[in-house]
């Protein structure tokens, strides 16, 4: 492993290890109107939420890495302190990425990259109608992080307003958003890429250290299937092993059984997988 004091890094250099390191980031597609009443459409992957109560979003309209200029982005910031904030989907990417291109300030974005502008509710910036997903914001603080070339500053914006596509809204979250990975390279989060992460519902749980030695040696357990099963509030007693096994499979072979404990554990039918993996030890 390759170690690098920040320090001793040109700004051309530390750009890469972050883009390349850090992700997919989210891409937050931004609009703002300058003061004479233009439209601009820039993305941002330094982007993320901060909290719920009140809504916080931020991304860092970052200064030029050529000379240190504010981007358009900041500059209509500062002066008009509202934006929307659109998220990216897979069907918009190549348009985004037009918007991307530094045209000049007397330029709308919008006509450059092909996206439909639609008025806002409460704020002056026009809405993305490609977007599913569109937050009318009011800039809350802008905090400068450097004063020199691509210097970041993180505009953080309360959510005055939600616009949301419910055909693209499943299951409590988005389909087919695209994340920002290093140089040209992004993620798409469609149906394949999607997976589940269960959580913990209390803190009565086995947890990483109260796993006995055999899961934590087990040879064909990855530590990702442990920590799945760390999630269980208790390791099953041999003889409530012995009764669940019995009771549903008592004619089953060990190889059989063993392939029913990662096929449960993959379901996250945590009961099954810990008895029979219990049963197993005992009965080797």
């Amino acid at each position: 492993m390759k170690t690098f004091f920040a320090k001793d890094l040109s700004p051309q250099e530390t750009l890469p290890l972050l883009t390349g390191g850090i992700g997919p980031r989210p891409i937050a597609l931004v609009s703002t109107l300058s003061k004479e009443g233009i439209s601009n459409l820039a993305p941002f992957s330094f982007f993320n939420a901060f909290g719920s109560n009140p809504p916080m979003v931020a991304f860092s309209p970052a200064r030029r890495g050529r000379d240190g200029s504010f981007k358009d982005t900041y500059e209509n910031l500062m002066e008009t302190k509202e934006c929307v904030v659109q998220v990216v989907t897979y069907t918009i990417v190549e348009q985004v990425n037009l918007a991307s291109a530094e045209f000049p300030n007397t330029v709308s974005e919008f006509e450059k990259s092909g996206l439909t502008p639609i008025d806002s509710k409460i704020v002056r910036p026009k809405r993305v109608q490609e977007s599913p997903f569109q937050m009318e914001c009011k800039l809350h603080q802008m905090i400068p992080l450097g004063n020199r070339n691509g210097s970041g500053n993180l505009a953080i914006c309360e959510v005055l307003l939600f616009h949301i596509d419910e055909t693209a809204y499943q299951n409590g979250t988005l389909q087919d958003l695209v994340g920002r990975n290093g140089t040209i390279y992004y993620t798409r989060a469609n149906q394949s890429a999607l997976f589940e992460v269960p959580r913990a519902l209390s803190p009565n749980i086995i947890a990483w250290d109260g796993l006995p030695e055999f899961i934590k040696t087990h040879p064909k357990l990855t530590n990702n299937q442990r920590a799945r099963l760390s999630l269980y509030e208790k390791v099953p007693s041999v003889k409530e092993a012995e009764v669940f096994v019995e009771e549903k499979w008592s004619d089953r072979p060990h190889p059989q059984l063993e392939q029913m404990a990662f096929d449960a554990l993959y379901q996250n039918d945590l009961r099954s997988a810990w008895h029979i993996f219990v049963y197993l030890q005992r009965h080797q």
